[in-house]
């Protein structure tokens, strides 16, 4: 019978991370505890070391040259990100 300890730690994080991790968190109905493991599953499991994750860029018009309509603040891009990163986990990061 195979057993789970689960232990405690504590994690230092830059406010903005944690703040967007918890937003991931909430979006996705589950708990920051669960999110975190999660990643760190994914991270020690199925990334080799040394790839590099191809960078996203933010959304911009071809018509204006300017940001995508409904993005005007910071806050919308990282609203954007956001809904795009959960579609990921959805999807398996694929």
């Amino acid at each position: 019978m195979s057993r789970h300890i689960t232990k405690r730690t504590t994690v230092r994080l830059p406010a903005e991370l944690l703040r967007t991790a918890q937003r991931k968190a909430a979006a996705e109905g589950r708990t920051l505890t669960a999110l975190m493991e999660d990643g760190l599953r994914y991270v020690v499991s199925h990334k080799p070391l040394g790839e590099k994750q191809q960078r996203i860029m933010p959304r911009v018009s071809t018509a204006t040259g300017g940001p995508m309509p409904g993005v005007r603040t910071f806050k919308d891009l990282e609203e954007l990100e956001d809904l795009e990163y959960i579609e990921r986990l959805r999807h398996g990061f694929k």
